[in-house]
């Protein structure tokens, strides 16, 4: 719809443009002529009622006239640069026009060569075989020949491309992707699993580690209160290391 209405405008445009192109010229050539026969008196000036500070002009008309054709003589001084200006604005419009065509053919033949639609290895019967297809086509009637036989030519140059970027390598590069892609979200999910059970055995580590502390804390609490309670004991420390040698017994009083 946008590209309707931009080229509506462009036309439209260029209609006034050549217009207002005719309607100086016109004006220019009949004052011109107008006032030569103004002056050979085969036609009257024009009258005008004009006055400055109160003070009526005479022949105001004449003044009135040759301003005018001077102006529109002036004027036509322009014609030959706005000429070209529309020239160039028409030529490039054309060509902008001619290359949107022909990337919208190309994009076309493009996307059925990554199809693997074209199967004809030489240029002239690739090229040709392209032609037919666009020419088929429902969307690119309305293109000229040059303009398919040029997307026809680009598409032929461009198979390899094509060709190494299909369709089918296309979605097994995506397959493997997506693939690659679940892996690492697995990965993920047992590396987190894996810190939190991390996490885990250092907290409970540190716990055992804390209450082994305290019971070797009360331990000792509890041999410092019995080593003050049984002070004949000895220290227990020395008991301990005596644990292991046999205690002589004392001989009885009947030997």
């Amino acid at each position: 719809m946008t590209n309707h209405l931009t080229a509506a405008l462009a036309l439209a445009t260029a209609i006034f443009q050549r217009l207002a192109f005719a309607v100086v010229l016109a004006l220019a050539i009949g004052l011109t002529l107008y006032s030569l026969l103004a002056i050979i008196a085969l036609v009257p000036f024009p009258e005008l009622a004009l006055a400055l500070g109160g003070t009526p002009v005479t022949d105001a008309g004449h003044y009135a006239l040759f301003g005018l054709t001077l102006l529109a003589i002036t004027l036509c001084f322009y014609l030959p640069t706005n000429a070209r200006v529309m020239a160039l604005e028409n030529s490039h419009r054309s060509f902008h026009m001619g290359m949107q065509d022909v990337a919208r053919a190309y994009a076309v033949a493009h996307a059925s060569d990554r199809a693997g639609n074209f199967t004809l290895s030489g240029e002239f019967d690739s090229v040709r075989e392209r032609i037919d297809f666009l020419r088929r086509h429902p969307d690119l009637s309305d293109l000229e020949p040059p303009v398919l036989e040029l997307a026809a030519q680009m598409s032929h140059v461009s198979r390899e491309l094509a060709e190494t970027y299909s369709e089918e390598k296309v979605a097994r590069a995506r397959d493997f992707l997506i693939a690659r892609q679940r892996e690492i979200a697995d990965f993920n999910a047992r590396l987190d699993t894996a810190k939190a059970t991390a996490s885990e055995i250092r907290g409970w580590t540190q716990q055992v580690d804390l209450d082994e502390a305290v019971a070797r804390s009360q331990l000792d609490r509890l041999r410092e209160d019995l080593a003050e309670v049984l002070p004949e004991l000895g220290p227990l420390d020395a008991r301990n290391t005596e644990d292991d040698k046999v205690m002589p017994m004392p001989r009885m009083a009947a030997e």
